[in-house]
């Protein structure tokens, strides 16, 4: 255990999110996503998994440490209801809670179609699967920078 990190946050996820650089994302996945084979495509290669924990529970943790991106309109990103693209399932409402949290401010997520997410997927530097059950709870979080102390 250490002082101030998320007790949810477990070493490879940890080790994943402090390697990342400035624009580099993960994707947080349920568990029908086909994670596996997705990230073999990614820069880490395997899966990291956040077992037991919803899709929100899992992005509250990771958003503790992992600033979100502000120079680009796709910070974040949530995959789209098929055939329905502006519904915002309640896994989704969830997620942009802890989002707006976590800025200090509203910033709504953008759809991504869900073939179109697949892709992404397979480009991220990470791909976190939880344990979330209900459909849609997959997400995209692009990492910013922490500016200098002053």
């Amino acid at each position: 255990m250490l002082k101030g990190i998320d007790s949810r946050l477990n070493a490879e996820v940890l080790g994943a999110l402090c390697a990342m650089g400035h624009g580099d994302y993960l994707v947080l996945v349920d568990t029908n996503f086909p994670a596996d084979s997705l990230a073999r495509h990614s820069v880490t290669g395997r899966l990291l998994r956040m077992d037991n924990l919803t899709s929100a529970e899992a992005a509250e943790a990771i958003l503790s440490v992992l600033p979100l991106d502000t120079f680009v309109d796709d910070f974040a990103g949530r995959m789209e209801v098929v055939g329905d693209p502006a519904a915002v399932p309640e896994v989704q409402a969830e997620v942009q809670a802890k989002v707006d949290h976590a800025e200090g401010r509203a910033r709504p997520l953008p759809g991504v179609d869900r073939f179109a997410f697949y892709d992404l997927a397979k480009g991220a530097y990470a791909v976190i699967r939880t344990g979330e059950r209900r459909f849609y709870g997959c997400f995209m979080f692009r990492k910013g920078v922490i500016g200098p102390e002053v």
